[in-house]
């Protein structure tokens, strides 16, 4: 009979002890009312980069997009082409019609996949549909031989 009591005692206890942490979680936060009223982790800030702003990582060397081709991103969802030697250019890869991805720049055109649809390399209008709006335009920059999303 005295192991019994021991149980009730010790089970009695921890019933209490939670009890208390409940309470203390509700009253210091965790489920609502302190400081971090839906239990997650604070926000944390980043430090600056040094200059400000860093630079974007280089999308491609300009000796990989061949003359009157291109080359589609698929992670950047971008394309690049070069329609005359030293002209480049940048369009969303994601095709007017129905939002699929070009997968190829070939014969002078972006080709979508899906449907069929066909954009031209120079700037991107409508050369086949059933697209009726050219791939919208992107930013980039290119400098000392590297391209770069901007």
């Amino acid at each position: 009979m005295h192991q019994s009591t021991t149980r009730r005692t010790v089970l009695a206890a921890a019933a209490g002890t939670a009890a208390v942490l409940a309470t203390g979680c509700t009253e210091n936060g965790d489920a609502g009312g302190g400081e971090n009223p839906k239990g997650t982790a604070p926000e944390t800030t980043a430090p600056p980069a040094s200059d400000g702003q860093s630079e974007p990582a280089p999308l491609a060397a300009t000796a990989d997009i061949p003359v009157g081709g291109g080359k589609v991103f698929k992670d950047e969802k971008v394309v690049v082409t070069q329609p005359v030697a030293g002209s480049f250019k940048a369009f969303s890869s994601a095709c007017t019609h129905q939002g699929c991805s070009v997968t190829d720049v070939s014969g002078g055109t972006i080709n979508c996949p899906c449907h069929g649809s066909k954009f031209r390399v120079a700037d991107a209008s409508v050369a086949g549909g059933p697209a009726q709006q050219p791939l919208p335009p992107r930013a980039i920059t290119v400098e000392s031989g590297s391209i770069r999303l901007a």
